[in-house]
C-alpha cells in the first residue's frame, strides 16, 4: 500500500538495547554486550526501503525519533547512516525534527558532537530525577551531577533540549518536588516531559508492589502534584501542551504531535510501531520485538513487520478523540467531521452536553478540549462520548 496523503508522515527508529534495565521499565529493551552495529545497520536501511516503497511512497518526513532502549549507545556513524538513508528514501521536510533519546552518562554525553553532525538536532535525555535518591530508587546509573553535566553539554551542541523528570515516587514530598522543578528550569529548557511514576506489569517495581512495598503515593497526594507541577509549569511560561509534557511557545515536540493528533508514522527496528491513515479506517503495524528474530526476518524478508492491523471507522473515531484530548488545543471537530462524517453518526451529543456542563469538556471555536479536572479522566470520557 502507497500513499500519497498530504497527512504529515513521521519515522520512528528503535533501538532496543540499554546497559541496565530500569525497574520501573516495560518497555521493548534489552541488555546486550557485543552487538553487530554493521549488521544492525544494514537491516535499519533494508527495513526502512521496504516501509518507504510500499508504506511512504512520496512524502517526505516531517520527523525521525530514535527511541528505545538507549539510542545514545548507537554509534554516532550508524545514526548518521540511517539519516542519510531515509533522506534517500524519503525525502525530508525543510524544518525536519530529528530527535535521538540519551542518557546522562559521561559516557554517553561524550557523543553529542557526534550525534549533532549526524543529523540530529533535538535531544531527549532521561534525567528521571535531579536528586542522588531519586535516582537510586529509579535504578538510574548516573548521578544528579552527570545529570547537570550533560544537560549543559547537550546545550554546547543542540538548541533543543529537552529532559524526563519522574515524580509521584515513594518518599517524595510535594514540597521536595516542586523545589526539584524549579531546579530544572533554572537550567533554562524549553521543554519538559513529566511523568508521574506508574507500576507496569512485567517490571521489577511491579514484582515488588506485589510483595507488598509501597512504591508510590496515594491516588489523592498524586494529583495535588500533578496540579502543583501544572501550576509552576505555567508560571515558568512552559504550560502542559499535553498531560505530561511542557514546552515554551514553538517548543513542541512535533514527533509527539504526530502521534497526538492522529497523523502517520512508521516505526523500523525491533518490536517499533507504525499507523497509517486508511480511506476507512487506520492501518497498524508492528514488528518482531526480540532483535535477533527481527534481524532473522529482515534478513530473510526484507521487514520484520509481524503484525497488520486494520481499525474501521469506531476505533479510529476512539483514537483520534483518546489521543486529541490529551492535548490543550483539543480535537478539531470540523475536521473530524470531515474525516468521518456528520458527528452525530459517531459522538453522544446528550454525554458531550453532560460533560462539558460538569466542567470536564469545553467545546468551543470548534475544538473540543479536556479541561485540567478532565485530563485525569480521560478513559471515562472517552467511553461516555462514544455511542453505544
Amino acid at each position: 500500500m502507497s500513499s500519497s496523503s498530504k497527512t504529515p508522515l513521521a519515522l520512528y527508529i528503535h533501538w532496543p538495547f540499554c546497559r541496565a534495565k530500569c525497574p520501573y521499565c516495560d518497555f521493548n529493551s534489552h541488555v546486550a554486550q557485543d552487538i553487530d552495529h554493521a549488521r544492525f545497520a544494514a537491516a535499519y536501511h533494508r527495513e526502512m526501503a521496504h516501509m518507504a516503497a510500499h508504506y511512504g511512497a512520496g512524502r517526505k518526513l516531517v520527523s525521525i525519533f530514535f527511541g528505545g532502549g538507549t539510542p545514545s549507545l548507537m554509534p554516532p556513524s550508524l545514526v548518521a547512516g540511517i539519516v542519510a538513508e531515509a533522506e534517500r528514501l524519503f525525502g525530508l521536510s525543510d524544518d525536519v525534527e530529528i530527535t535521538a533519546e540519551a542518557n546522562p552518562t559521561s559516557s554517553e554525553a561524550a557523543m553529542f558532537e557526534g550525534f549533532h553532525a549526524a543529523g540530529v538536532n533535538r535531544i531527549s535525555l532521561g534525567v528521571q530525577s535531579l536528586r542522588d535518591e531519586g535516582l537510586a530508587f529509579l535504578g538510574r546509573e548516573h548521578s544528579a551531577d552527570e545529570a547537570r553535566n550533560a544537560i549543559s553539554a547537550a546545550r554546547q551542541h543542540f538548541a533543543r533540549v529537552s529532559i524526563d523528570l519522574i515524580y509521584a515516587q515513594r518518599g517524595q514530598t510535594a514540597a521536595g518536588w516542586v523545589n526539584e522543578l524549579r531546579e530544572a528550569l533554572d537550567l533554562g529548557l524549553t521543554h519538559m516531559s513529566l511523568y508521574q511514576l506508574t507500576i507496569e506489569q512485567g517490571t521489577v517495581f511491579h514484582t515488588r508492589t506485589r510483595r507488598g512495598e509501597t512504591l508510590i503515593p496515594p491516588d489523592d497526594q498524586a494529583a495535588e502534584m500533578y496540579e502543583m507541577t501544572n501550576d509552576v509549569m505555567t508560571d515558568a511560561g512552559l504550560p502542559a501542551y499535553e498531560i505530561s509534557n511542557h514546552a515554551a511557545a514553538g517548543e513542541a515536540c512535533r514527533h509527539n504531535l504526530v502521534y497526538w493528533r492522529a497523523q502517520d508514522w512508521l516505526g523500523v527496528g525491533p518490536g517499533a510501531h507504525g499507523r497509517l491513515t486508511l480511506p476507512d479506517g487506520r492501518l497498524g503495524l508492528a514488528t518482531r520485538r526480540s532483535p535477533a528474530a527481527w534481524l532473522e526476518a529482515v534478513g530473510e524478508s526484507g521487514h520484520a513487520i509481524d503484525i497488520i492491523t486494520e481499525d474501521g471507522r469506531a476505533d479510529s473515531v476512539a483514537e483520534w478523540l483518546m489521543m486529541g484530548l490529551r492535548l490543550a488545543e483539543g480535537v478539531s471537530m470540523p475536521a473530524m467531521e470531515a474525516r468521518f462524517g456528520s458527528r452525530a453518526s459517531w459522538l453522544d451529543e446528550t454525554a458531550l452536553n453532560r460533560l462539558v456542563e460538569s466542567g470536564m469538556l469545553e467545546n468551543s471555536d470548534g475544538q473540543l478540549r479536556a479541561t485540567p479536572a478532565g485530563r485525569l479522566l480521560l478513559d471515562g470520557i472517552l467511553a461516555d462520548l462514544m455511542p453505544a
